[in-house]
């Protein structure tokens, strides 16, 4: 029997898609080349990190803990001489908002986006940021005025949150990047070469990695996890459910129910307008449904 799936988890993948609007919509493309931030890892790197400050390319690296820290400065210290913080900061802004208001023109739209906001503000209202760097950094923020920047500022808020708590279950775990990244493409029977060319890391990086998962007993020769890596991983997955449930356990189960039942429909409609590329090297999951 399968087990169920945790609240947090359904939440991510209904968030999750309208979160990576501000890396795959055009008009994020056009708002981050505006203010100098050409190319794709420009406006990744100095959108995600702006929240941080002018942060080092060895705080992102460590932060966001996938890539290769010779990845990271590719970009990072460089574009905040071309965009400052707050600059990067209100570019996404800007690019996410037209993109929702594109995808959800109406005035129904509009009372549909509030409702979502409302209800996930409620849930991340006090919630400790305590050992999540990028929750705190983005919840420092202020909230925006119109519906469309407040869902997407919530969603950001839910994914970072999730996100440092994942970060966190890794290194308990005792997982590095490379590790990481192997483990769950072997848990989802995917290709790593949907990941490789996006984090930085050369092959022997992977060669080594898969050495030392072999070691542990966690990978076969053949790249397949073993059930000691498979319950590895799955404790891991478990974790970070655990870590983002806290959102959820303030406002209890009703109104989580409410929460997800808001945010469903907005993802549905961006994965079907082909808004987020399938596959994709950032693990966007496909909502539910």
């Amino acid at each position: 029997m399968t087990p169920p799936i945790a609240p947090a988890r359904i939440l991510w993948q209904v968030v999750e898609p309208i979160h990576a609007l501000t890396y795959f919509s055009p008009e994020s493309t056009a708002c981050f080349g505006a203010v100098g931030l050409r190319g794709f890892w420009r406006g990744y790197f100095a959108g995600r990190a702006a929240p941080l400050g002018a942060a080092s390319a060895d705080a992102v690296a460590a932060t966001f803990f996938g890539f290769h820290p010779a990845f990271v400065e590719r970009a990072i210290p460089g574009v905040w001489a071309l965009a400052a913080p707050d600059v990067a900061i209100a570019a996404r802004i800007a690019g996410v908002t037209e993109a929702l208001t594109r995808l959800f023109p109406t005035p129904g739209d509009s009372v549909a986006l509030g409702v979502a906001a409302e209800l996930a503000r409620e849930a991340l209202d006090g919630v400790e940021a305590t050992r999540r760097p990028l929750f705190a950094a983005n919840a420092s923020l202020p909230w925006p005025d119109a519906p469309a920047a407040q869902v997407w500022h919530a969603t950001t808020l839910l994914r970072e949150h999730r996100g440092d708590g994942h970060v966190r279950a890794l290194i308990a775990a005792g997982f590095d990047p490379c590790e990481s990244h192997i483990t769950q493409v072997a848990s989802a029977r995917t290709s790593l070469d949907h990941v490789k060319p996006y984090r930085g890391w050369e092959e022997h990086d992977w060669t080594a990695a898969r050495r030392r998962l072999r070691n542990r007993g966690l990978l076969d020769t053949r790249g397949r996890l073993t059930a000691a890596g498979a319950h590895a991983r799955a404790s891991v997955e478990a974790e970070t459910d655990r870590l983002a449930s806290a959102p959820l356990e303030r406002i209890g189960a009703d109104r989580t129910a409410r929460l997800i039942e808001a945010f469903g429909p907005l993802a549905e409609r961006v994965v079907l307008t082909g808004s987020i590329p399938y596959p994709n090297a950032m693990g966007v999951p496909r909502p539910l449904g």
